[in-house]
């Protein structure tokens, strides 16, 4: 097997899972907050600590694999996090003019995404180098 072959195939399995992830996880939240698209918010917050810890863990043992990175980082947060659907959803809230849930919608996603993506690396600062 072909080496992009291979990256291709950890990619679409670890994209399976997180697809699937985000799809439970979202609507599990979703089905308990109507009025505001809580459960995009909660899978692009985790989704940004994951890849924010992953990218700052790359020098340690737990993403000593490239394979790993690929699979984790590349395919599954790749196809978990949802910044797609918070567009949309936005857009939505803009059209039918919430903008006081547009306005928290877009805050707390940019604001909460960048800083769990920065409580992530700090975290990975916090593990032992290879």
């Amino acid at each position: 097997m072909s080496d992009l072959l291979r990256d291709g195939v950890l990619v679409g399995i670890g994209g399976f899972f997180g697809a699937l992830g985000r799809f439970l996880l979202s609507g599990w939240i979703g089905a308990r907050v109507e009025q505001f698209p809580a459960g995009t918010l909660a899978v692009n917050v985790i989704g940004s600590l994951a890849i924010g810890f992953l990218a700052g863990a790359a020098g340690s043992r737990l993403l000593a694999s490239g394979a790993v990175r690929l699979l984790v980082m590349a395919g599954f947060l790749g196809a978990f996090t949802t910044f797609s659907a918070f567009s949309y959803e936005s857009v939505q809230l803009w059209q039918t003019g919430r903008w006081q849930a547009l306005l928290a919608n877009a805050g707390l996603n940019v604001g909460g995404c960048l800083l769990a993506t920065a409580a992530g690396m700090a975290a990975a600062r916090m593990l032992p180098s290879t």
